[in-house]
């Protein structure tokens, strides 16, 4: 009897050795995914673009990125993840979504000292047929009217494979600065493009595409040159190519994490065109190094570095612009134009007020930028006549269950060479 029960005491031991080899061999497994919270966001667009998934190695690093990913997503407000033990070594995963309501207006609205005044509105959805697709439109008045149509669908068939299709045509007052005075010219740019897109990882993305559009230059008034064309039609090709590098983490309004995005050009001028010397075929690159960092429970600080370069010809009709609305907050609206831009907008944003709705954040800032000028040299970026240093104060009022829904005012007061002030309105933060 005694030599029965040993034997048996041997077996079940055996047993469970075997098993417990095997389970520590046997790396745990998924059962299932699950998904919930979600309501207009499709369950089965989760799953496409998650990499945790029915079947394969549980993974706390891919959970981890899958989360961020969802929440860099327009329709998610926030998406937190649970692990619970299932049987045999496999565990079912839960994704939990808060998603935001993604059909929202547009609005940009910027003046300044000189009584300027132009604005933007359209009306876009961010997650169309409930798959992180992006269509909408807008319409411009700056002194002229303009409008645009967009798609961009980042995940086609997979989580790596998009596409985005572009259309504008955009009418605007420009000033060109010629070495006898200025003179304004309406432009316009009917422009249509296509764009593949691709992300290598959860990190890396390119966008890979080319444009083709239309530049229409008419003088109106202001001072003559008579090597400028006072009227001329091109039509021209753009090569384009954007690499990012994304590691931002966002919760709710705040923002922490490094984010790099490289944009190359090249155009062309369609040839049997008398481009004469003013708009020859050119290159431009710029690249944005975004930094953002938490401080306490209610702060942020928000940094953009932008170095960007173009050919160098000595033309008025230089690409890139100091603008109100788009790099110095109260410069006023395009004042110069340069083949050559550094440009560095920080800021401190803190959250003084907020309910499950509502967020009001205060705002102080200092947006400084330099410029080469048409034909110039790299000392350039260190001529006084062209740094610009604007420090200014700013307010924000946040929706969190509407995305994009932040409503910004800034004032910014120069504070170098023939300084202005101003206001600046959008809608979103400025960067």
């Amino acid at each position: 009897m005694l030599k029965q029960v040993f034997i048996f005491l041997i077996f079940i031991i055996g047993t469970c050795y075997i098993n417990a080899q095997k389970s520590a061999e046997d790396p745990p497994e998924v059962t299932q995914l699950h998904i919930r919270g979600n309501k207009r966001l499709k369950t089965s667009f989760i799953r496409l673009i998650s990499h945790t998934k029915s079947g394969v190695k549980l993974d706390s690093t891919k959970i981890k990125e899958d989360i961020i990913r969802l929440k860099r997503l327009p329709a998610v407000a926030h998406a937190y993840s649970q692990v619970f033990y299932s049987h045999d070594n496999k565990y079912n995963v839960f994704f939990y979504i808060e998603e935001r309501f993604t059909i929202n207006p547009q609005l940009s609205l910027y003046t300044t000292n000189d009584d300027e005044f132009a604005f933007r509105t359209g009306l876009y959805d961010f997650n169309s047929l409930g798959r992180n697709i992006t269509f909408g439109g807008f319409y411009q008045r700056d002194i002229f009217n303009s409008y645009g149509i967009n798609f961009k669908a980042p995940f086609v068939f997979n989580n790596k494979i998009g596409i985005a299709l572009n259309f504008q045509d955009l009418t605007t007052q420009e000033p060109v600065f010629l070495n006898n005075g200025s003179s304004e010219y309406r432009y316009n740019n009917t422009s249509y493009e296509i764009l593949g897109l691709y992300s290598f990882n959860f990190n890396h993305r390119i966008e890979l595409g080319f444009t083709f559009f239309n530049e229409d230059y008419q003088f109106l008034f202001g001072a003559t040159d008579p090597n400028i064309p006072q009227d001329f039609n091109l039509d021209k090709i753009l090569y384009k190519g954007v690499y990012e590098y994304d590691n931002l983490d966002y919760y709710f309004q705040y923002v922490k994490g490094f984010k790099s995005t490289l944009n190359v050009q090249y155009v062309t001028v369609s040839p049997n065109q008398d481009q004469g010397d003013t708009l020859p075929n050119f290159f431009i690159f710029w690249n944005d190094f975004l930094y953002f960092n938490r401080f306490g429970e209610r702060g942020n600080w928000a940094s953009r570095l932008r170095v960007g370069l173009a050919s160098n010809p000595n033309s008025p009709f230089a690409p890139f612009s100091v603008d109100n609305n788009l790099n110095v907050r109260g410069v006023g609206n395009t004042i110069d134009r340069g083949t050559g831009v550094i440009l560095l907008n920080t800021e401190y944003r803190h959250t003084f007020y907020e309910t499950d709705s509502i967020i009001l954040q205060s705002n102080g800032f200092v947006d400084a930028g330099t410029w080469r000028n048409p034909g110039g040299g790299f000392s350039d970026f260190g001529d006084n006549q062209n740094v610009r240093v604007y420090p200014g104060v700013g307010i924000r009022f946040i929706h969190k269950k509407i995305f994009n829904a932040t409503f910004r005012i800034d004032y910014g007061v120069g504070i170098t060479r023939d300084a202005t002030n101003g206001i600046v309105f959008g809608v979103g933060q400025y960067f």
